[in-house]
């Protein structure tokens, strides 16, 4: 089922204490808001609206630069002024689902988007909700009443509503007034909405004890993959070779469909190994010919931004390349550089290296050149 998506994500979150607001504070060392988003994008999001304050635009455009089909707009003074500009910011049909998230829950999983659309039938809404467990009390500084929790439940985001309905239901909703939730704005206008199993991993970030646990928790929300690539092309008449993104000047070139750059190649091929994704040929056979003499960076950043529409991202590149001749060492901050440019991977996290088989095999005796490549990648569990 298609569907788009608001992360709301303008609130100041004082309540968590000195520093950022919670929204671009790091969690296992990502923005809380990237966690949402990225997740989002991985349970197949069409298209995904972050409204942040305006004031943190740029910061967001910086921050989330390599993952895709996203924009950012500045939200309201409040949250129903933030829904309501991430609405309107929508270009999808009034019966598109959108859900409503808001960024202070960054454990969310496609398990959970999942849940909603199944929820989403014959009603106006769909909501995650946890029964509410605790005993329940009413009163101040001493206990005025216990108070039943038979049929209360804990409200979650996302929450799911078909997009023309929730624009007309927050038309009506009056100015003046901050509801407490989305579903609450649909229930005022009549709307039915049904309640989905919620999950106590789906916390709300409110206070500084919330994300020392969060933190806890991080690593069991992430799966680190690790892929492997290998590409080798033998040698041929030429004045230049490109490897890892850089043209080097040599008597003889790489022979290939493409441009031949076995580094690059490599790399993709690990890349779309950590996310089972097929190959390098899969993606671009050497029998289509739209991709001869094409430059390889090319088939790179397509295999990253396959890692990002999952809602992962790379954490890692190391390739080697194995050759008698050119000599690698001049040029490897260069295809450093190149490499974490395609990748969008700061430099510390690229390496590349050379070594030689001492004269045996086809690489020794100067028949081709071979490159092996390996990629860390992390994505949702």
């Amino acid at each position: 089922m298609s569907f788009s998506a608001v992360i709301v994500a303008a609130g100041s979150g004082l309540r968590a204490g000195p520093g950022s607001p919670k929204a671009w504070r790091d969690l296992a060392g990502r923005p809380v808001l990237r966690w949402s988003l990225e997740a989002l994008l991985g349970a197949g999001a069409r298209e995904v609206v972050v409204v942040v304050a305006g004031d943190r635009l740029e910061t967001a455009r910086e921050a989330l630069v390599d993952l895709p089909r996203w924009r950012a707009v500045p939200g309201g003074a409040a949250r129903a002024g933030s829904v309501r500009a991430g609405l309107d910011a929508l270009d999808g049909p009034d019966d598109e689902v959108v859900l409503i998230h808001d960024a202070a829950r960054p454990f969310l999983t496609r398990g959970h988007v999942d849940r909603l659309l199944a929820g989403l039938v014959d009603v106006d809404g769909a909501i995650l909700a946890l029964p509410v467990a605790d005993t329940l009390k009413r009163g101040s500084s001493v206990v005025d009443a216990t108070v039943s929790r038979e049929g209360l439940w804990r409200a979650q985001t996302p929450q799911a509503f078909r997009l023309g309905a929730l624009r007309a239901a927050y038309a009506a909703w009056p100015r003046d007034e901050e509801p407490t939730d989305d579903a609450a704005v649909v229930e005022r206008v009549g709307g039915k909405v049904a309640l989905t199993p919620g999950d106590p991993m789906l916390l709300k970030l409110t206070y500084p004890e919330d994300f020392e646990m969060a933190e806890r928790l991080a690593g069991a929300a992430r799966v680190t993959r690790v892929g492997q690539g290998v590409d080798a092309h033998r040698w041929g008449p030429g004045e230049s070779v490109w490897l890892c993104g850089v043209e080097i000047a040599h008597d003889r070139t790489l022979v290939g469909h493409s441009d031949a750059d076995a580094g690059l190649h490599a790399l993709t091929d690990a890349v779309l190994g950590a996310i089972a994704d097929g190959d390098i040929g899969d993606h671009f056979p050497p029998s289509d010919p739209r991709w001869r003499g094409v430059s390889s960076d090319r088939f790179l950043a397509h295999a990253v931004s396959r890692v990002a529409a999952i809602g992962g991202r790379v954490v890692h590149a190391d390739v080697t390349l194995i050759c008698e001749q050119p000599r690698i060492g001049p040029h490897r901050q260069a295809m450093r550089a190149r490499v974490a440019q395609i990748m969008g991977l700061a430099l510390d996290r690229v390496s590349v290296k050379a070594t030689t088989t001492e004269g045996m095999g086809y690489t020794g005796r100067g028949e081709g050149l071979l490159a092996q490549a390996v990629v860390t990648v992390e994505t949702p569990a």
